[in-house]
Protein backbone atom coordinates (compact mmCIF):
# COMPACT_ATOMS: atom_id res chain seq x y z
CA UNK A 1 0.00 0.00 0.00
CA UNK A 2 1.34 2.99 -0.77
CA UNK A 3 0.32 6.68 1.34
CA UNK A 4 0.73 9.70 -0.89
CA UNK A 5 3.06 11.19 1.69
CA UNK A 6 5.33 8.47 0.59
CA UNK A 7 5.57 9.13 -2.81
CA UNK A 8 8.93 11.20 -3.57
CA UNK A 9 9.14 13.41 -7.47
CA UNK A 10 11.83 11.77 -9.29
CA UNK A 11 14.27 14.44 -10.67
CA UNK A 12 14.46 15.29 -14.34
CA UNK A 13 17.46 14.38 -16.54
CA UNK A 14 18.33 18.24 -16.65
CA UNK A 15 18.15 18.07 -12.84
CA UNK A 16 20.22 15.39 -12.05
CA UNK A 17 22.98 16.92 -14.73
CA UNK A 18 22.81 19.95 -12.78
CA UNK A 19 23.33 18.31 -9.13
CA UNK A 20 26.35 16.18 -10.80
CA UNK A 21 27.92 19.05 -12.14
CA UNK A 22 27.11 21.87 -9.56
CA UNK A 23 29.13 25.12 -11.05
CA UNK A 24 32.69 26.09 -9.34
CA UNK A 25 33.54 28.41 -6.88
CA UNK A 26 30.46 28.03 -4.48
CA UNK A 27 31.10 28.09 -0.31
CA UNK A 28 28.92 27.32 2.38
CA UNK A 29 27.56 30.69 2.20
CA UNK A 30 26.07 30.36 -1.43
CA UNK A 31 24.12 27.05 0.21
CA UNK A 32 22.85 29.95 2.62
CA UNK A 33 21.63 32.38 -0.16
CA UNK A 34 20.61 29.22 -2.25
CA UNK A 35 18.32 28.09 0.08
CA UNK A 36 17.08 31.69 1.00
CA UNK A 37 16.04 32.38 -3.15
CA UNK A 38 14.50 28.79 -2.98
CA UNK A 39 12.30 29.56 0.04
CA UNK A 40 10.80 33.12 -2.15
CA UNK A 41 13.43 35.40 -0.66
CA UNK A 42 13.93 38.40 -2.69
CA UNK A 43 15.68 40.90 0.16
CA UNK A 44 17.83 40.45 2.83
CA UNK A 45 18.80 42.57 5.55
CA UNK A 46 22.34 43.33 7.63
CA UNK A 47 26.05 44.09 8.47
CA UNK A 48 28.54 42.07 7.69
CA UNK A 49 31.06 40.73 10.09
CA UNK A 50 34.41 39.04 10.02
CA UNK A 51 32.83 35.53 10.54
CA UNK A 52 30.12 36.67 8.21
CA UNK A 53 32.02 37.21 5.09
CA UNK A 54 31.39 34.01 3.17
CA UNK A 55 27.43 34.38 3.30
CA UNK A 56 27.99 38.32 2.20
CA UNK A 57 30.76 37.30 -0.34
CA UNK A 58 27.70 34.71 -2.03
CA UNK A 59 25.28 37.46 -2.07
CA UNK A 60 27.31 39.01 -4.58
CA UNK A 61 26.84 35.75 -6.95
CA UNK A 62 23.26 35.62 -5.96
CA UNK A 63 19.79 37.76 -7.46
CA UNK A 64 18.84 38.89 -3.59
CA UNK A 65 18.75 42.28 -2.66
CA UNK A 66 21.01 43.30 0.23
CA UNK A 67 20.05 46.64 2.40
CA UNK A 68 22.89 47.29 4.87
CA UNK A 69 21.92 49.10 7.91
CA UNK A 70 24.27 50.90 10.10
CA UNK A 71 23.67 48.87 13.66
CA UNK A 72 22.49 45.38 13.65
CA UNK A 73 19.60 46.75 16.21
CA UNK A 74 18.24 48.88 13.33
CA UNK A 75 18.69 46.19 10.82
CA UNK A 76 16.69 43.68 13.06
CA UNK A 77 14.09 46.62 13.48
CA UNK A 78 13.43 46.99 9.36
CA UNK A 79 13.37 43.51 9.03
CA UNK A 80 11.05 43.57 11.37
CA UNK A 81 8.71 45.73 9.62
CA UNK A 82 9.43 44.07 6.35
CA UNK A 83 8.07 41.04 7.80
CA UNK A 84 5.01 43.02 9.39
CA UNK A 85 4.17 44.26 5.59
CA UNK A 86 4.79 41.47 3.59
CA UNK A 87 3.94 38.62 5.62
CA UNK A 88 7.22 36.80 5.01
CA UNK A 89 9.87 35.68 7.16
CA UNK A 90 12.52 38.63 6.66
CA UNK A 91 16.46 37.92 6.97
CA UNK A 92 18.73 39.74 8.56
CA UNK A 93 21.94 38.20 7.64
CA UNK A 94 24.77 39.14 10.87
CA UNK A 95 28.11 38.42 12.12
CA UNK A 96 29.36 36.44 15.49
CA UNK A 97 28.96 38.01 19.22
CA UNK A 98 29.03 41.81 19.73
CA UNK A 99 27.22 42.21 16.05
CA UNK A 100 24.43 39.44 17.25
CA UNK A 101 24.16 40.76 20.48
CA UNK A 102 23.38 43.98 19.04
CA UNK A 103 20.41 42.40 17.56
CA UNK A 104 18.90 41.20 20.77
CA UNK A 105 16.52 43.65 21.50
CA UNK A 106 15.41 44.25 17.77
CA UNK A 107 14.61 40.84 18.26
CA UNK A 108 12.65 40.85 21.28
CA UNK A 109 10.69 43.59 19.39
CA UNK A 110 9.49 40.89 16.85
CA UNK A 111 8.62 38.34 19.49
CA UNK A 112 6.12 40.60 21.34
CA UNK A 113 4.48 41.41 18.06
CA UNK A 114 4.71 38.47 16.60
CA UNK A 115 6.53 39.58 13.56
CA UNK A 116 8.47 37.14 11.04
CA UNK A 117 12.93 37.82 11.34
CA UNK A 118 14.61 34.77 9.92
CA UNK A 119 18.29 36.13 11.71
CA UNK A 120 21.22 34.09 10.03
CA UNK A 121 24.43 34.40 12.10
CA UNK A 122 28.03 33.56 12.15
CA UNK A 123 29.83 31.57 14.65
CA UNK A 124 33.39 30.91 15.65
CA UNK A 125 34.73 28.06 13.73
CA UNK A 126 33.20 24.87 14.76
CA UNK A 127 36.52 23.63 16.59
CA UNK A 128 35.69 26.14 19.29
CA UNK A 129 32.17 25.25 19.61
CA UNK A 130 30.93 22.99 22.70
CA UNK A 131 33.71 23.99 25.06
CA UNK A 132 36.58 23.33 22.70
CA UNK A 133 38.99 25.52 21.28
CA UNK A 134 38.88 29.16 22.93
CA UNK A 135 40.19 32.72 22.38
CA UNK A 136 38.52 33.56 19.06
CA UNK A 137 37.64 36.87 18.17
CA UNK A 138 33.74 37.56 19.15
CA UNK A 139 33.29 34.53 20.75
CA UNK A 140 30.62 33.72 23.58
CA UNK A 141 30.61 31.02 25.74
CA UNK A 142 27.08 30.17 24.28
CA UNK A 143 26.23 32.21 21.94
CA UNK A 144 22.99 30.33 21.22
CA UNK A 145 21.75 30.49 25.01
CA UNK A 146 21.99 34.56 24.64
CA UNK A 147 18.59 34.09 21.78
CA UNK A 148 17.15 31.36 22.96
CA UNK A 149 14.53 32.78 25.74
CA UNK A 150 14.14 35.54 22.90
CA UNK A 151 13.46 34.05 19.57
CA UNK A 152 10.93 31.23 18.67
CA UNK A 153 13.40 28.86 18.12
CA UNK A 154 17.33 28.50 17.35
CA UNK A 155 19.42 26.03 14.98
CA UNK A 156 22.67 25.81 15.25
CA UNK A 157 24.82 24.28 12.06
CA UNK A 158 27.76 22.53 12.16
CA UNK A 159 28.07 21.04 8.65
CA UNK A 160 27.08 22.40 5.19
CA UNK A 161 24.93 19.71 4.46
CA UNK A 162 23.00 21.05 7.01
CA UNK A 163 22.47 24.29 6.05
CA UNK A 164 19.37 24.20 4.14
CA UNK A 165 17.51 22.08 6.11
CA UNK A 166 18.04 24.51 9.18
CA UNK A 167 17.12 27.24 7.31
CA UNK A 168 13.93 25.68 5.94
CA UNK A 169 13.16 24.30 9.61
CA UNK A 170 13.83 28.16 10.86
CA UNK A 171 11.15 29.77 8.25
CA UNK A 172 8.54 27.14 8.87
CA UNK A 173 9.10 28.13 12.46
CA UNK A 174 9.08 32.09 11.67
CA UNK A 175 5.96 31.86 9.82
CA UNK A 176 3.92 29.01 12.30
CA UNK A 177 1.58 31.67 14.14
CA UNK A 178 2.20 33.00 16.19
CA UNK A 179 4.88 34.48 13.76
CA UNK A 180 7.93 35.60 15.29
CA UNK A 181 11.69 35.86 15.21
CA UNK A 182 14.17 33.06 14.97
CA UNK A 183 17.85 32.21 15.06
CA UNK A 184 20.17 30.24 12.56
CA UNK A 185 23.99 30.32 13.62
CA UNK A 186 26.43 28.99 11.35
CA UNK A 187 30.68 28.63 11.89
CA UNK A 188 33.00 30.36 9.77
CA UNK A 189 34.82 28.19 8.34
CA UNK A 190 31.48 26.41 7.07
CA UNK A 191 30.03 29.38 5.63
CA UNK A 192 33.76 29.65 4.04
CA UNK A 193 34.72 25.93 2.95
CA UNK A 194 34.02 25.54 -0.80
CA UNK A 195 31.43 23.12 -1.53
CA UNK A 196 30.21 20.39 -4.12
CA UNK A 197 26.71 20.33 -2.38
CA UNK A 198 24.36 20.89 -5.56
CA UNK A 199 22.73 24.25 -5.64
CA UNK A 200 20.07 24.36 -3.51
CA UNK A 201 16.28 24.08 -5.71
CA UNK A 202 13.65 23.28 -3.80
CA UNK A 203 12.55 24.93 -0.69
CA UNK A 204 9.32 24.01 0.41
CA UNK A 205 8.68 25.10 4.32
CA UNK A 206 4.68 25.20 4.07
CA UNK A 207 3.89 26.65 8.04
CA UNK A 208 1.71 24.70 10.38
CA UNK A 209 -1.87 26.02 10.79
CA UNK A 210 -3.35 26.46 14.17
CA UNK A 211 -6.94 25.98 14.10
CA UNK A 212 -9.09 25.92 16.86
CA UNK A 213 -10.47 23.14 18.68
CA UNK A 214 -14.29 22.59 17.17
CA UNK A 215 -15.99 21.89 20.85
CA UNK A 216 -14.39 24.94 22.09
CA UNK A 217 -15.82 27.35 19.50
CA UNK A 218 -19.04 25.64 19.70
CA UNK A 219 -19.20 26.93 23.22
CA UNK A 220 -17.94 29.99 22.22
CA UNK A 221 -20.45 30.61 19.65
CA UNK A 222 -23.45 29.47 22.53
CA UNK A 223 -22.57 31.97 25.13
CA UNK A 224 -21.97 35.01 21.87
CA UNK A 225 -25.22 34.21 20.71
CA UNK A 226 -26.84 34.72 23.97
CA UNK A 227 -25.07 37.29 25.35
CA UNK A 228 -26.85 40.04 26.82
CA UNK A 229 -24.07 42.85 26.75
CA UNK A 230 -21.40 41.53 24.28
CA UNK A 231 -17.90 42.95 23.57
CA UNK A 232 -14.63 42.53 21.79
CA UNK A 233 -11.00 43.09 22.45
CA UNK A 234 -9.10 43.17 19.11
CA UNK A 235 -5.32 42.38 19.23
CA UNK A 236 -2.10 42.27 17.25
CA UNK A 237 -3.03 38.69 16.37
CA UNK A 238 -6.11 39.86 14.21
CA UNK A 239 -3.75 41.83 12.39
CA UNK A 240 -1.35 39.35 11.61
CA UNK A 241 -3.38 37.10 10.78
CA UNK A 242 -5.08 38.86 8.40
CA UNK A 243 -8.56 39.24 10.14
CA UNK A 244 -9.88 42.03 10.52
CA UNK A 245 -12.52 41.24 7.65
CA UNK A 246 -14.33 38.30 9.54
CA UNK A 247 -14.16 40.44 13.04
CA UNK A 248 -16.33 43.01 11.09
CA UNK A 249 -18.41 40.14 10.08
CA UNK A 250 -18.28 38.77 13.78
CA UNK A 251 -19.34 41.88 15.61
CA UNK A 252 -22.15 43.26 13.34
CA UNK A 253 -23.56 39.28 13.54
CA UNK A 254 -23.77 39.79 17.19
CA UNK A 255 -23.85 43.42 17.68
CA UNK A 256 -21.01 43.41 19.88
CA UNK A 257 -18.92 46.48 20.52
CA UNK A 258 -15.20 46.81 19.42
CA UNK A 259 -12.17 48.06 21.39
CA UNK A 260 -8.37 47.57 19.43
CA UNK A 261 -5.32 47.35 21.80
CA UNK A 262 -2.08 48.95 20.55
CA UNK A 263 -1.26 46.58 18.89
CA UNK A 264 -4.44 45.87 17.04
CA UNK A 265 -4.77 49.28 16.00
CA UNK A 266 -7.15 49.49 12.41
CA UNK A 267 -8.13 45.89 12.87
CA UNK A 268 -11.79 47.12 13.04
CA UNK A 269 -13.26 50.31 11.26
CA UNK A 270 -12.14 53.74 13.53
CA UNK A 271 -15.96 54.84 12.58
CA UNK A 272 -17.84 52.12 12.40
CA UNK A 273 -21.04 52.54 14.46
CA UNK A 274 -19.56 49.53 17.07
CA UNK A 275 -16.12 50.58 16.84
CA UNK A 276 -15.26 52.01 20.41
CA UNK A 277 -11.83 52.97 18.67
CA UNK A 278 -8.26 52.48 21.03
CA UNK A 279 -9.50 54.33 23.98
CA UNK A 280 -8.18 50.77 25.95
CA UNK A 281 -6.15 53.29 27.87
CA UNK A 282 -9.15 54.65 29.30
CA UNK A 283 -11.38 53.77 32.95
CA UNK A 284 -15.12 54.46 30.90
CA UNK A 285 -13.97 51.64 28.29
CA UNK A 286 -12.79 50.00 30.81
CA UNK A 287 -16.15 49.92 32.89
CA UNK A 288 -17.96 49.20 29.96
CA UNK A 289 -15.67 46.04 29.15
CA UNK A 290 -15.75 44.79 32.77
CA UNK A 291 -19.78 45.24 32.52
CA UNK A 292 -19.48 42.99 29.23
CA UNK A 293 -21.31 39.59 30.30
CA UNK A 294 -19.66 37.54 27.75
CA UNK A 295 -15.98 39.53 26.58
CA UNK A 296 -14.09 38.17 23.36
CA UNK A 297 -10.62 38.66 23.31
CA UNK A 298 -8.59 38.15 20.07
CA UNK A 299 -5.60 38.33 19.62
CA UNK A 300 -4.36 39.90 22.85
CA UNK A 301 -2.90 38.38 26.08
CA UNK A 302 -4.45 41.13 27.68
CA UNK A 303 -0.91 42.34 28.66
CA UNK A 304 -0.54 45.48 30.67
CA UNK A 305 -1.40 47.92 27.99
CA UNK A 306 -4.05 46.07 26.90
CA UNK A 307 -5.42 46.10 30.46
CA UNK A 308 -5.17 49.74 31.50
CA UNK A 309 -2.26 48.64 33.46
CA UNK A 310 -4.13 45.80 34.73
CA UNK A 311 -6.61 47.49 36.20
CA UNK A 312 -8.92 46.01 33.95
CA UNK A 313 -11.36 43.21 36.46
CA UNK A 314 -13.91 41.58 33.88
CA UNK A 315 -17.30 40.20 35.82
CA UNK A 316 -18.44 38.35 32.76
CA UNK A 317 -17.30 35.63 30.78
CA UNK A 318 -14.28 36.01 28.72
CA UNK A 319 -13.74 33.62 25.59
CA UNK A 320 -9.88 34.03 24.70
CA UNK A 321 -8.41 33.36 21.18
CA UNK A 322 -4.55 33.29 21.44
CA UNK A 323 -1.84 31.63 19.01
CA UNK A 324 0.52 32.10 21.65
CA UNK A 325 -0.09 29.28 24.51
CA UNK A 326 1.92 31.25 26.84
CA UNK A 327 -0.10 34.18 26.82
CA UNK A 328 -3.62 31.95 26.77
CA UNK A 329 -5.35 32.41 29.92
CA UNK A 330 -1.87 33.84 31.47
CA UNK A 331 -3.47 37.21 32.63
CA UNK A 332 -7.35 36.41 33.49
CA UNK A 333 -9.77 33.09 33.38
CA UNK A 334 -11.44 32.57 30.01
CA UNK A 335 -12.37 29.65 27.83
CA UNK A 336 -9.54 29.63 25.90
CA UNK A 337 -8.70 29.32 22.59
CA UNK A 338 -5.38 27.77 21.33
CA UNK A 339 -5.72 29.01 17.18
CA UNK A 340 -5.13 31.40 14.97
CA UNK A 341 -7.71 34.35 15.25
CA UNK A 342 -8.45 34.11 11.27
CA UNK A 343 -9.27 30.43 11.84
CA UNK A 344 -11.18 30.40 14.68
CA UNK A 345 -13.59 34.16 13.95
CA UNK A 346 -14.18 31.67 10.72
CA UNK A 347 -15.19 28.63 12.94
CA UNK A 348 -17.53 31.22 14.92
CA UNK A 349 -18.85 32.85 11.90
CA UNK A 350 -20.27 29.78 10.73
CA UNK A 351 -21.74 28.84 14.18
CA UNK A 352 -22.72 31.87 16.10
CA UNK A 353 -26.43 32.71 15.83
CA UNK A 354 -27.11 36.13 15.25
CA UNK A 355 -28.15 38.93 17.93
CA UNK A 356 -29.94 41.87 17.01
CA UNK A 357 -29.06 44.50 19.42
CA UNK A 358 -30.46 48.08 18.16
CA UNK A 359 -28.78 49.59 21.80
CA UNK A 360 -25.15 48.50 20.64
CA UNK A 361 -24.31 51.71 18.71
CA UNK A 362 -25.74 53.96 20.86
CA UNK A 363 -23.69 52.83 23.84
CA UNK A 364 -20.79 53.57 21.36
CA UNK A 365 -21.72 56.82 20.94
CA UNK A 366 -22.39 57.60 24.55
CA UNK A 367 -18.61 56.28 25.70
CA UNK A 368 -16.94 57.80 23.17
CA UNK A 369 -18.64 61.19 24.07
CA UNK A 370 -17.33 60.94 27.52
CA UNK A 371 -13.94 60.18 26.98
CA UNK A 372 -13.86 63.49 24.36
CA UNK A 373 -15.11 65.20 27.16
CA UNK A 374 -12.57 64.10 29.64
CA UNK A 375 -10.04 64.54 27.27
CA UNK A 376 -11.26 68.09 26.81
CA UNK A 377 -11.69 68.71 30.48
CA UNK A 378 -7.80 68.33 30.83
CA UNK A 379 -6.44 71.55 28.37
CA UNK A 380 -4.16 69.33 25.61
CA UNK A 381 -5.45 71.16 22.44
CA UNK A 382 -1.74 71.45 21.20
CA UNK A 383 -1.55 67.50 21.19
CA UNK A 384 -4.86 66.82 19.81
CA UNK A 385 -3.83 69.38 17.01
CA UNK A 386 -0.64 67.82 16.59
CA UNK A 387 -1.63 64.43 15.70
CA UNK A 388 -4.74 65.80 13.69
CA UNK A 389 -1.88 67.70 11.51
CA UNK A 390 -0.06 64.05 11.53
CA UNK A 391 -3.14 62.32 10.45
CA UNK A 392 -4.37 65.44 7.71
CA UNK A 393 -1.09 65.02 6.24
CA UNK A 394 -0.52 61.07 5.88
CA UNK A 395 -2.14 59.45 2.72
CA UNK A 396 -4.80 57.15 4.13
CA UNK A 397 -2.72 54.36 2.90
CA UNK A 398 0.48 54.94 4.05
CA UNK A 399 2.19 53.26 7.12
CA UNK A 400 3.35 54.50 10.26
CA UNK A 401 5.71 54.02 12.40
CA UNK A 402 6.42 55.28 15.91
CA UNK A 403 9.02 55.04 18.49
CA UNK A 404 8.44 55.06 22.31
CA UNK A 405 7.66 58.67 22.55
CA UNK A 406 4.66 60.88 23.86
CA UNK A 407 3.00 61.40 20.45
CA UNK A 408 2.77 57.67 20.16
CA UNK A 409 1.22 57.43 23.36
CA UNK A 410 -1.36 59.57 21.87
CA UNK A 411 -1.91 57.30 18.56
CA UNK A 412 -2.45 54.33 20.31
CA UNK A 413 -5.37 55.78 21.98
CA UNK A 414 -6.57 58.54 19.40
CA UNK A 415 -5.05 58.22 15.86
CA UNK A 416 -7.20 56.69 13.05
CA UNK A 417 -5.01 53.97 11.40
CA UNK A 418 -7.10 53.94 8.13
CA UNK A 419 -6.65 50.37 8.08
CA UNK A 420 -5.23 47.04 9.56
CA UNK A 421 -1.11 46.73 9.08
CA UNK A 422 -0.40 50.39 8.96
CA UNK A 423 0.12 52.00 12.10
CA UNK A 424 2.90 50.26 14.09
CA UNK A 425 4.97 51.17 17.02
CA UNK A 426 7.39 49.58 19.30
CA UNK A 427 4.85 49.08 22.10
CA UNK A 428 5.61 45.22 22.18
CA UNK A 429 8.88 45.22 23.85
CA UNK A 430 9.18 49.42 24.40
CA UNK A 431 12.71 49.91 23.29
CA UNK A 432 13.72 53.32 21.91
CA UNK A 433 14.79 53.30 18.09
CA UNK A 434 12.43 51.34 16.65
CA UNK A 435 10.31 53.78 14.48
CA UNK A 436 12.85 55.02 11.50
CA UNK A 437 15.21 51.99 10.98
CA UNK A 438 11.56 49.86 10.53
CA UNK A 439 10.14 52.96 8.76
CA UNK A 440 12.79 52.21 6.03
CA UNK A 441 12.09 48.37 6.07
CA UNK A 442 8.60 49.04 5.25
CA UNK A 443 9.91 51.78 2.38
CA UNK A 444 11.81 48.66 1.32
CA UNK A 445 8.83 46.29 1.27
CA UNK A 446 6.34 48.90 -0.95
CA UNK A 447 8.19 51.65 -2.47
CA UNK A 448 5.22 52.67 -4.04
CA UNK A 449 3.95 54.76 -1.01
CA UNK A 450 5.88 57.41 1.25
CA UNK A 451 6.09 56.38 4.47
CA UNK A 452 6.21 58.26 8.23
CA UNK A 453 8.60 57.38 11.21
CA UNK A 454 7.94 59.20 14.36
CA UNK A 455 10.12 59.76 17.24
CA UNK A 456 11.26 61.97 19.81
CA UNK A 457 14.90 63.81 19.95
CA UNK A 458 15.50 61.04 22.33
CA UNK A 459 14.53 57.67 20.31
CA UNK A 460 16.15 59.79 17.49
CA UNK A 461 19.44 59.70 18.29
CA UNK A 462 18.81 55.80 18.53
CA UNK A 463 18.78 55.54 14.93
CA UNK A 464 20.74 59.09 13.36
CA UNK A 465 22.84 56.90 11.37
CA UNK A 466 20.64 55.42 9.00
CA UNK A 467 19.89 58.63 7.86
CA UNK A 468 22.61 57.21 6.15
CA UNK A 469 21.16 53.61 4.72
CA UNK A 470 18.07 56.12 3.83
CA UNK A 471 20.06 58.36 1.24
CA UNK A 472 22.04 55.54 0.00
CA UNK A 473 19.11 53.62 -1.07
CA UNK A 474 16.80 56.53 -1.63
CA UNK A 475 14.12 55.20 0.73
CA UNK A 476 10.26 57.29 0.59
CA UNK A 477 10.41 58.03 4.06
CA UNK A 478 9.75 61.42 6.18
CA UNK A 479 11.14 61.51 9.61
CA UNK A 480 9.07 63.09 12.10
CA UNK A 481 11.15 64.28 14.91
CA UNK A 482 9.45 66.04 17.88
CA UNK A 483 12.04 67.46 20.10
CA UNK A 484 11.42 68.30 23.80
CA UNK A 485 14.85 68.65 24.73
CA UNK A 486 15.01 64.98 27.00
CA UNK A 487 13.52 62.27 27.21
CA UNK A 488 9.98 63.91 27.31
CA UNK A 489 7.91 60.01 28.55
CA UNK A 490 10.15 59.91 31.77
CA UNK A 491 10.62 63.30 32.72
CA UNK A 492 6.63 63.01 33.25
CA UNK A 493 7.07 59.86 34.97
CA UNK A 494 9.58 60.95 37.19
CA UNK A 495 8.26 64.93 37.77
CA UNK A 496 4.90 62.87 38.32
CA UNK A 497 6.43 59.94 41.42
CA UNK A 498 9.32 62.19 42.39
CA UNK A 499 8.28 65.56 42.16
CA UNK A 500 11.17 66.26 39.42
CA UNK A 501 12.88 64.38 37.04
CA UNK A 502 16.75 62.84 36.74
CA UNK A 503 19.02 62.07 34.15
CA UNK A 504 15.92 62.99 31.39
CA UNK A 505 17.49 66.48 30.37
CA UNK A 506 19.44 65.98 26.80
CA UNK A 507 21.92 67.61 25.00
CA UNK A 508 21.04 67.42 21.15
CA UNK A 509 22.14 68.23 17.67
CA UNK A 510 20.44 70.60 15.07
CA UNK A 511 18.39 67.77 13.11
CA UNK A 512 17.83 70.19 10.43
CA UNK A 513 21.30 70.51 9.76
CA UNK A 514 22.55 66.90 10.68
CA UNK A 515 19.85 65.49 8.23
CA UNK A 516 21.65 67.85 5.49
CA UNK A 517 24.79 66.70 6.38
CA UNK A 518 23.75 63.37 5.14
CA UNK A 519 22.18 64.36 2.29
CA UNK A 520 18.45 64.23 3.27
CA UNK A 521 16.65 67.49 3.08
CA UNK A 522 15.06 69.09 6.31
CA UNK A 523 12.89 71.58 8.10
CA UNK A 524 11.99 73.07 11.24
CA UNK A 525 8.56 73.62 11.59
CA UNK A 526 5.87 74.46 13.76
CA UNK A 527 2.21 73.22 15.01
CA UNK A 528 0.81 75.83 12.84
CA UNK A 529 2.60 74.40 9.44
CA UNK A 530 3.02 71.17 10.46
CA UNK A 531 0.22 69.49 7.94
CA UNK A 532 1.31 71.73 5.14
CA UNK A 533 5.24 70.98 5.96
CA UNK A 534 4.73 67.26 6.57
CA UNK A 535 2.56 66.99 3.51
CA UNK A 536 5.27 68.49 1.42
CA UNK A 537 7.83 66.19 2.85
CA UNK A 538 5.37 63.10 1.80
CA UNK A 539 5.18 64.38 -1.41
CA UNK A 540 8.51 64.05 -2.42
CA UNK A 541 10.43 61.58 -3.22
CA UNK A 542 13.45 60.34 -1.28
CA UNK A 543 13.86 60.83 2.70
CA UNK A 544 13.05 63.37 4.17
CA UNK A 545 13.37 64.89 7.90
CA UNK A 546 10.74 67.45 9.58
CA UNK A 547 11.26 68.78 12.86
CA UNK A 548 9.18 69.92 15.61
CA UNK A 549 10.01 71.56 18.66
CA UNK A 550 7.38 71.09 21.05
CA UNK A 551 6.85 69.30 25.03
CA UNK A 552 3.41 67.82 24.74
CA UNK A 553 1.92 66.63 27.68
CA UNK A 554 0.35 62.88 28.14
CA UNK A 555 -3.63 63.21 28.77
CA UNK A 556 -4.21 60.77 32.36
CA UNK A 557 -5.54 57.53 31.69
CA UNK A 558 -8.33 57.02 33.91
CA UNK A 559 -11.34 59.33 35.36
CA UNK A 560 -12.71 59.68 38.88
CA UNK A 561 -14.93 57.10 40.49
CA UNK A 562 -16.79 57.30 43.68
Amino acid sequence: MTHDHDLVLRPTAAQTEAALNPPPGRNGGDLVVETLAALGTTTVFGLPGQHALGMFDALRRSDLRYIGLRVENNAGFAADAYGRMTGEAAPLLLSTGPGALTSLSALQEAAAASAPVLAISSQVPTAGLGGGRHGYLHELPDQAASFRGVVKSVHTVRTQSQIPSAIEAAWKSALTVPHGPVWVEIPQDVLLAQTSIPVVSGGDAFPEELPPRPELTAVAADLLSKAARPAIIAGGGVVRADASGKLRQLAELIQAPVVTTPGGKGAFPWKHPLSLQSWIEDRYTTDLLEDADVLLVVGSGLGELSSNYHTFKPRGRVIQIEADLGKLESNHPALGIHADARLALQALLETVAERPDPTAPERVRELLAKVTDRIAGQELTLEQEVLASVRRALPADSPSFWDMTILAYWAWSAFDAKGPNHLHSAQGAGGLGYGFPAALGAAVADPTRPVLAVSGDGGALYSIAELATARQYDLNVTWLIVDDGGYGILREYMTDAFGEPTATELTRPDYVSLAESFGVPGIRTTPETLEADLAKALSAPGPSVVVLPAVLRMFAPTHLTT
